[in-house]
């Protein structure tokens, strides 16, 4: 495991690192040498369940353009219908479909890859994948493809404000 905690941080993890110690977050950013742009990579960097990885995925809702950050497991597959139900539920009835890297980087100011869960450009609508909340601890981007933070679930829903649901 190849990592640097904390100091001599790229940029945009500084951020991240910033923006979870004003949230009262002790845990440290740490950046790999390798790519944690997947969440296979990501476990594998850690030496964690691929499961516990707390990816996120943008999409992108029609017509409003508004961002959805669905931060789910990184063993499933999001089901997209699921998640337009939940926001007509939610009084938000429109469609989603997938984001383009631009669209992911001028919503959220973060590359594909590296998306964290806080400190988006423009304030998503959150989903969190109720599969992360058996874990005692997950891991999720931390604003480049090469940096990752540990967190519980719980403090993964505190910080976001994200409403758990079955994504998958």
């Amino acid at each position: 495991m190849a990592e640097q905690p904390g100091a001599g941080l790229r940029p945009s993890a500084q951020r991240v690192q910033a923006l979870l110690r004003a949230a009262g977050h002790s845990g440290e950013v740490v950046e790999f040498a390798e790519t944690t742009r997947s969440s296979a990579e990501a476990a594998a960097a850690i030496g964690c369940d691929v499961a516990q990885i707390a990816k996120s995925v943008i999409f992108r809702a029609k017509p409003s353009d508004r961002a959805v950050l669905v931060i789910a497991s990184g063993r499933n597959r999001v089901d997209e219908k699921k998640v337009a139900e939940r926001l007509a539920a939610r009084g938000l009835g429109e469609g989603i479909g997938r984001a383009d890297a631009d669209f992911v980087r001028e919503k959220t100011g973060f590359a594909i890859g590296g998306v964290a869960p806080i400190g988006h450009a423009t304030p998503p609508v959150i989903f969190i994948d109720q599969d992360l909340m058996g874990f005692a601890e997950i891991w999720a981007a931390a604003g480049t493809p090469f940096a990752v933070f540990k967190l519980t679930p719980g403090e993964l829903v505190r910080l976001t404000g994200g409403e758990v649901m079955a994504v998958s």
